[in-house]
């Protein structure tokens, strides 16, 4: 099983449109709760297939097949941001993957 493969948590945050009060619309991430994860760079081709479908693809994260993280998702841990670009599954589900953009902040 992926369980024991899993080695760290990650704290999901999933954007969230609410009225302002004044006619429009304010996005803001709330906390899903947390999931266990293993964090990875992907293979160069993968990188090279995101690029060619105009995406940047830094990170493949795994997750139980039971994880809810969706497309436009914050993953949060070990000092790391990661932007849920796509969640995949192979055809027997044992696990699900996340193509991830990994945010960086100025200076890192």
């Amino acid at each position: 099983m992926i369980g024991r493969l899993l080695n760290r948590t990650l704290a999901v945050w999933r954007p969230v449109d609410a009225d302002d009060g004044y006619g429009g619309q304010e996005t803001t991430l709330v906390l899903q709760g947390e999931v266990r994860a293993k964090v990875d760079q992907p293979a160069a081709s993968d990188r090279v297939l995101a690029q060619q479908a105009g995406a940047e693809h830094t990170h493949d994260v795994y997750l139980l097949p039971t994880a809810d993280v969706e497309r436009g998702d914050e993953l949060h841990g070990g000092g790391q941001v990661l932007t849920v670009r796509s969640v995949v599954e192979p055809s027997s589900t044992r696990y699900r993957k996340a193509e991830c953009r990994l945010l960086q902040r100025r200076g890192d």
